[in-house]
């Protein structure tokens, strides 16, 4: 076997190794860290948890002072590697491992010592062997400086549900001339037609079936209004956000794809909107049309009270 070939089946430590220059850098390595999750893009690997192996290696800076010193806050840490699997792990949930370790790597290179790190990560229970990738980041390619970065302070909108009752009325441009007034970022949610899903006995399928009902009454809002645009991404959301596009939320890959779902199911909309608004930090959450009672969000850092506006 060719020394290429042994290198790529090899652990990272030994790529590490073989690709270090004339003035090598010291490294710590995670072998064989196993974790289970949900993760994958089929519809098998949803609903279920696999077995994940992770191998990290980080080269960092000399350490020697910290060493003679034997002060542990002045090294890179096993934990601060666990720490960023655990961390991405919980953010969201995810279809491909490429994601999964590109965030790994990019959180590690965050830590100041931390100059090129080594990600493998390996699927354990889809088939006969172990299914992985393996890539390799430096802090001098991926990343800035770490006294460059900075963490931009992420929009908090005003989200609003509208009522069937409400997305159908006659004032429904004025209202929107009055939200958009505000300068705020807006994002509207919606419920299911007042016609019944289809019922497919299965909890799984039912589930899908009702977010693809809440999403036709999405799009029935945008064509109504030209301003207001169907986003099923945090990805777009923030985008739109931050360039004053009024958005219209699409549930469902944000909700099947949260690693701490919604209590309420998408036969309840408007408690999904509720979610939906402490998932985003909103500063706001009205409810526009005649429904029972309002709603208390509770984030971690702020009480979002829910005010109910009639027609």
């Amino acid at each position: 076997m060719s020394n290429e070939i042994r290198l790529a089946f090899a652990h990272p430590s030994e790529r590490a190794e073989a690709t270090s220059g004339s003035d090598p850098l010291d490294r710590i390595s995670l072998r064989d860290h196993i974790v289970e999750v949900e993760i994958g893009a089929f519809q098998a690997e949803r609903g279920a948890t696999q077995r994940v192996c992770f191998n990290v290696v980080v080269e960092v800076l000399p350490t020697s002072a910290a060493v003679a010193d034997d002060d542990v806050d002045r090294i890179l840490s096993y934990d601060k590697v666990t720490e960023a699997i655990a961390f991405e792990l919980a953010a969201e949930r995810l279809n491909l491992l490429e994601t999964l370790a590109a965030r790994v790597a990019d959180r590690v290179l965050l830590e100041p010592q931390a100059q090129r790190v080594f990600v493998r990560i390996e699927k354990l229970d889809r088939g006969p062997g172990a299914l992985g990738v393996e890539i390799v980041r430096s802090r001098k390619a991926h990343l800035a400086p770490v006294e460059a970065l900075t963490e931009e302070e992420p929009p908090k909108p005003r989200v609003v549900y509208l009522t069937n009752e409400a997305r159908t009325s006659e004032n429904l441009s004025g209202w929107i001339d009055q939200l958009e007034a505000a300068e705020q970022p807006l994002i509207l949610c919606v419920g299911a037609p007042d016609v019944a899903a289809p019922q497919t006995g299965q909890e799984l399928t039912q589930r899908r079936v009702d977010l693809l009902a809440i999403e036709q009454n999405a799009w029935m809002l945008a064509a109504r209004d030209k301003r207001c645009v169907v986003v099923d991404t945090r990805t777009e959301l923030d985008w739109a956000m931050k360039n004053g596009q009024i958005c219209v939320w699409a549930p469902s890959k944000i909700v099947l794809d949260a690693v701490d779902g919604p209590d309420a199911p998408p036969s309840d909309a408007l408690g999904l909107a509720a979610w939906f608004a402490a998932e985003m930090l909103a500063d706001d959450f009205w409810v526009v049309g005649n429904v029972d009672g309002c709603v208390a969000l509770e984030t971690a850092t702020r009480q979002i009270r829910a005010e109910q506006k009639t027609l």
